[in-house]
Order: C-alpha cells, then structure tokens, then sequence
C-alpha cells in the first residue's frame, strides 16, 4: 500500500463531502493499520489479523468496527473487495457508560464555569451547539445572517437543512456579535478572524473540567448534541422529528443518541415495581 493511494482515498472522502473530522479519523486507522503491516503486503488474512489485535489491545468493539470500516471504505475505493473483512457483533446497548453522559447539572456547571474565568465565546458557544443540537463542524453556519433571520441553512455530506436559532439565543448571539464588531459572516472566531477548529473547541472545553467538578471522559463538544437530543425528545417525544433536526438520515443513528444512561436504566426497573 502506497503514501499516493491513501492520499487518493483522502481526496475522495473530500469528494464524497465527509466532514473534515471523519476524513481526518479514517486516514489515522488507515495509518494505524499500515503501522501493523510493517511492509508486508495487504492480505485479507493480514487485515484479519488486525481485528484480532485490535480486539486483543481491548478496543471496544464499536470502536474496532469504526476502524474497520475505515479500512473498508479504502478496500472498496481501491477495487480489493476481496481483502474486506467482516465486522464485530455488538448486541444493541440497552443504556451508555455513565461516566461517558454528560447531564443538565453539569452542563450547567461547565457554563458558569466558563464564565467566572471570562470565556464569554466558550460559554456562548456550548449554549449554541446545546441549544441547536449542530455538530461541531457546523459552528461555522452561525453567522450574523443567520442570527437574524432566526434560522441557519446548514449544507452538509450532500444536505442541506435549516436550524432554528431560539430566540434568547440570537439576543445573546447578536450582542456578542456587536461587542466583537462582527458585522457579518461567522460569530465564533480566534483573535486572528479565523474560525474555530474542532481541536480548540475540544482543548478549551477539557480546561474547565477541574473548576466544574465535571469528569473530563464526559466534556466533549459531541455531548453537547448528545444532550440535546435527550432533552428535545423528553419534550416532544417524536423520534422521527429529531432525526430531522439532528440531520441523520437513519433513525437508528437518532436511537443511538437516545440511549440513557445504566443509571437511569436502574431507575426504570425500579418504577416497575415487580420487587415485593
């Protein structure tokens, strides 16, 4: 395998319009597997062999079969259908890794902690992805435009759609824009004019964990939308509706972030009162 047909396979995820995040990811498992080859030829049984030293490095298994399916994609890209292997199993979870769940107190606690260190744009920002549920790569359609006419067009991996920007969120948002005398474009931007990366959200976030009691495995700017998809749907109890708001074109991606924590799961069983 050639440094060329895996800078071809990056230019064709670009292509394909996948975020900058998941390119960046399926290169960094590719690279890993290449690191396991040691420059021996690509095989299936070579690939094989690499699942089953993920498995035994005691990857998780969602997390083996999203490196799998990296490597997939540039089997497939490259014609070597024969060298794709099968995925891992993984019964469907049922509740997530509390210590992953990131809940309304600490999300909370995270704000005011921002904002007793003077991170006016860090606050604002959680708020804005919390509130909107966009992804992270999305922060960039939070625009002066957007903010007044309430609403952002949102074109991503080939769709667009819209996201309503509640209303005391635009308030904030557009007096944040005026203190920065940002006239039009982005709202969130360095000192330098340039948009925010997914790295530096993620940096900055992990700096208010100590001040906010909150465990860093829980402070990630995905959880953030993770949080408000638990929120909006215990409000409208419509699936299919979130899945649209979220931009998932599979409502089993929407179920996914609906899992609730082992904690809340106990609490259910227990409301069943089946226990004398």
């Amino acid at each position: 395998m050639t440094a060329k047909q895996i800078e071809d396979y990056g230019e064709y995820l670009h292509a394909e319009e996948r975020s900058t995040g998941t390119v960046e990811k399926y290169l960094r498992d590719v690279g890993a597997f290449v690191r396991f080859l040691d420059g021996r030829p690509v095989t299936k049984e070579m690939a094989a062999g690499w699942k089953e030293a993920l498995t035994a490095q005691n990857y998780a298994p969602v997390t083996i079969n999203s490196m799998l399916a990296a490597l997939n994609g540039l089997f497939r890209f490259l014609g070597w259908e024969e060298c794709r292997v099968k995925f891992l199993k993984v019964q469907r979870r049922l509740f997530r890794d509390a210590g992953r769940e990131l809940v309304r107190n600490e999300y909370d606690r995270l704000l005011e902690a921002a904002r007793a260190q003077g991170q006016e744009r860090l606050a604002l920002l959680m708020e804005t992805i919390c509130a909107t549920g966009i992804r992270v790569s999305e922060v960039r359609y939070i625009t002066v435009e957007a903010v007044r006419q309430g609403r952002a067009e949102v074109s991503l991996k080939g769709k667009i759609r819209t996201i309503l920007i509640p209303s005391k969120l635009a308030r904030k948002l557009a007096k944040y824009a005026r203190k920065q005398q940002t006239v039009s474009g982005e709202i969130f931007l360095t000192g330098n004019g340039r948009s925010l990366s997914r790295r530096q959200i993620w940096a900055e976030m992990k700096r208010l964990c100590t001040a906010a009691g909150v465990e860093p495995s829980k402070v990630f700017p995905h959880n953030l939308r993770h949080l408000f998809a638990t929120t909006f749907y215990k409000v409208c109890k419509d699936i299919v509706r979130l899945a649209d708001v979220l931009g998932h074109s599979s409502i089993e991606t929407t179920r996914i972030y609906l899992v609730t924590s082992g904690a809340e799961h106990i609490r259910q069983l227990d409301r069943m009162g089946l226990v004398s």
